[in-house]
């Protein structure tokens, strides 16, 4: 009823799309898509956008890349004249890369190279994975976006941002018909794209536990311990996050009661699902372990809790508050277009529904005790397993007593 749209592109290319050489072209290209079309000039995008009161942004992650427009609805034609002229127009330059390529590069070194969080992910995902395009960042390796040419991104360009890689959204104070006719005035006469190589290497199942020791310029250390999972639109996510939230969601659940409560062992402790397009992770991180207490420790009461939680079924008021807390964050966070739209988006793009999430909340509903059970036994073996700690430079005996 608000006079209010969000207008959302969504092409399917993100980092699992690259190969070594061009890792971070994806992310690359979509600072690219602001440098400037044909009917358009370089950082005016955002600034059309604001002056018609609207906001504007952009986001790459592993499974695809998406840009978005929130603005009055009187304002629709304006959004979809400015990303179809960059579709179809764009103006890729040499000094527009050279200029983006540092402002990628000093991002990378923000989130990566100097964050310990981005350092234990980066390990995380490139030692669990080997062959699958995940075990590189969406951000990709320093060295790669060095190099990226010129014709790398024109290819690019040509083979992922042409209308068969695209999937539009529109949400809000819109009128169906004219809405569609305005898409098909400004994206119909698009051509599309010939050939899209988009082979993914499969990764091989992992049959030992994999670890791995950083050691970085830090005072305490961190965990992260993780296990293999299905994709998106598997049938155990939705039971795989409920098992998250049991462990670290709110100050009752298991490791936050004994680690950060009982223990006082650390400064943090969270789980993380990825539901991703393709195979991923179950990720239980441990931040600043504090002095008093090894990795060592700290790993074996996670370790410990996680074969607790395999034999004791959990309890019904788990079981209950976890499925309540799913449910409310799901339905408190669909309130605007816009967050509606990315529920639309990223459930599409990983699972091929686009209300994937709204028979997400039915499986949290239908979810037994029995169902965690089996999904703790069948994925939290040990040779499913992948052990990363970020240690103190030169602390040989990896404890900070």
């Amino acid at each position: 009823s608000s006079p209010i749209i969000s207008f959302q592109v969504w092409y399917d290319v993100g980092s699992i799309n690259e190969r070594p050489g061009i890792t971070g072209i994806s992310h690359l290209f979509e600072h690219m898509m602001f440098k400037g079309s044909k009917n358009v000039e370089p950082e005016a995008h955002s600034r059309i956008i604001q002056e018609n009161g609207g906001t504007d942004n952009a986001f790459t992650t592993g499974d695809m890349t998406a840009y978005f427009e929130n603005l009055p609805s009187s304002q629709l034609e304006l959004a979809v004249k400015l990303e179809a002229d960059r579709m179809a127009h764009l103006q890729l330059t040499a000094d527009t890369l050279s200029s983006e390529r540092e402002v990628v590069k000093e991002e990378r070194r923000l989130r990566y190279d100097n964050s310990l969080s981005g350092k234990l992910s980066e390990g995380l995902y490139s030692t669990a994975f080997t062959r699958h395009p995940y075990r590189w960042p969406v951000i990709g390796w320093m060295s790669d976006i060095d190099t990226i040419s010129l014709e790398d991104c024109k290819t690019f360009y040509r083979s992922y941002y042409t209308p068969n890689n695209v999937t539009v959204i529109i949400l809000g104070d819109i009128d169906p018909q004219k809405t569609i006719y305005i898409v098909e005035k400004y994206f119909g006469h698009i051509q599309p794209a010939e050939h899209m190589d988009k082979v993914i290497p499969e990764e091989d199942i992992q049959k030992q536990e994999k670890r791995k020791d950083l050691y970085v310029d830090t005072q305490f250390p961190w965990l992260a311990i993780a296990y293999h999972i299905p994709e998106a639109a598997s049938d155990d996510i939705p039971v795989l996050e409920l098992i998250g939230n049991i462990l670290t969601t709110g100050r009752s659940s298991r490791l936050y009661r004994k680690i950060i409560y009982e223990d006082q062992s650390a400064l943090s402790v969270f789980t993380s699902v990825n539901n991703y397009k393709d195979p991923g992770l179950f990720v239980i991180t441990v931040n600043s372990i504090k002095r008093g207490y090894t990795p060592e420790e700290v790993e074996t009461v996670v370790n410990e809790a996680l074969e607790r939680f395999k034999a004791e079924m959990v309890t019904e008021r788990e079981l209950e508050k976890a499925i309540n807390k799913m449910e409310t964050n799901l339905i408190f966070g669909l309130q605007t277009n816009f967050v509606r739209g990315m529920r639309i988006g990223f459930s599409l793009a990983r699972t091929g529904d686009p209300l994937g999430f709204v028979r997400k909340l039915e499986s949290y509903r239908h979810a037994t005790a029995e169902d965690i059970q089996r999904v703790l036994r069948k994925y939290f073996t040990p040779e499913n397993r992948i052990t990363i700690r970020l240690l103190p430079i030169g602390n040989s005996d990896k404890s900070v007593r």
